[in-house]
């Protein structure tokens, strides 16, 4: 049988993922063809996750890192090593469900304009709630996840475009990549999804929701809902994401609201005793300099009017509403 469609190079980056792997891969493998491959990167996990693998499941390649360097730069690694002309990506404690690989591949197939497809990640103990279904950007500077604590009901029908995919699952062609660039390595963890998201808008691409392609996530499995290092990393990224990826147009109108949020934040951080959401911000302000140095090329190569760019800045919700989301997702996460 001839193949029904470009390889796929599924990319699964994992630091210390053993107890979820073997799931991960059962479900994933059960969608792939024969000219499909799996890459495994290995960051430096303590659980032997690399080197079971290697040896009960020798079909998956390994890619061993020798620090970990988190999901941006695992993923980018894996990126580098694949060979598809299709990069799957899907998190280490992911379950997919039937049929998830295909909807991606025909939501994306049939949007050419479209350089990545989005899939819906659900809670693993809770799939009728959505944990994600695609990336939204607001006005006061927020990249969150969209539909985030929706009834599955509430999602659309169809194919539906979105400003961006969550890294947690997302089929990428390799043009893009090749366009735009790899994931910023130096994000770590926590937004970096959303910096890929924001230079493919800029450069043009679209991105198209697959509402039928889900998997079952073990949400926030490596770092922990709320932990100070989440909570860094998310207000650092933040900043760097701001600088480095948002037109002056976009950025002058959505600063009043940027800068509320923000001051708004490490009030909330310091009324909680929870420095890190400060600390992040003075650690993205010591980047400017670079962070400028980037913003100048990311910003030179945009193809995408500052009207076709602003139709994606969603409304932001006022603070009270953000708050009861969080408290939601915490009673989730339970």
């Amino acid at each position: 049988m001839p193949p029904s469609r470009p390889p796929i190079s599924a990319i699964i980056p994992t630091w210390c993922g053993l107890r979820y792997l073997p799931a991960c891969l059962r479900a994933l493998q059960a969608q792939l063809e024969p000219q499909d491959e799996v890459v495994l990167v290995d960051n430096a996990s303590l659980d032997g996750a690399g080197a079971w693998a290697q040896h009960y499941a020798p079909e998956v390649r390994v890619v061993a890192l020798p620090t970990n360097m988190g999901f941006a730069g695992g993923t980018a690694a894996g990126i580098a090593a694949a060979r598809g002309e299709l990069f799957l990506l899907i998190n280490d404690d992911a379950l997919a469900e039937s049929n998830c690989v295909a909807a991606l591949w025909a939501a994306l197939q049939a949007t050419p304009t479209a350089g990545m497809a989005a899939g819906v990640m659900t809670f693993s103990r809770y799939p009728e709630i959505v944990a994600t279904a695609g990336i939204r950007f607001q006005r006061d500077g927020v990249a969150t996840d969209h539909y985030l604590g929706a009834p599955v009901s509430a999602l659309p029908t169809v194919p539906t475009p979105m400003f961006g995919a969550s890294g947690g699952l997302a089929l990428l062609r390799r043009e893009l990549i090749a366009d735009i660039g790899n994931f910023a390595v130096a994000f770590f963890n926590y937004l970096e999804d959303a910096d890929l998201a924001w230079r493919a808008r800029l450069r043009g691409w679209d991105c198209i929701l697959a509402p039928q392609a889900r998997v079952r996530h073990v949400y926030s499995a490596s770092a922990g809902q709320g932990s100070p290092f989440k909570q860094r990393l998310l207000a650092r990224n933040r900043i760097r994401l701001l600088v480095r990826c948002v037109p002056g147009p976009i950025l002058a109108e959505c600063c009043p609201q940027i800068v509320a949020y923000d001051l708004l934040a490490g009030a909330y951080g310091l009324l909680r005793g929870q420095p890190a959401l400060a600390q992040g911000r003075l650690e993205a302000l010591r980047e400017l300099p670079a962070l400028y140095a980037q913003r100048r090329n990311i910003q030179a190569s945009r193809r995408a009017s500052i009207d076709q760019l602003r139709r994606w800045i969603a409304p932001a919700p006022p603070p009270w509403a953000a708050l009861r989301t969080a408290r939601r997702l915490a009673l989730l996460m339970r």
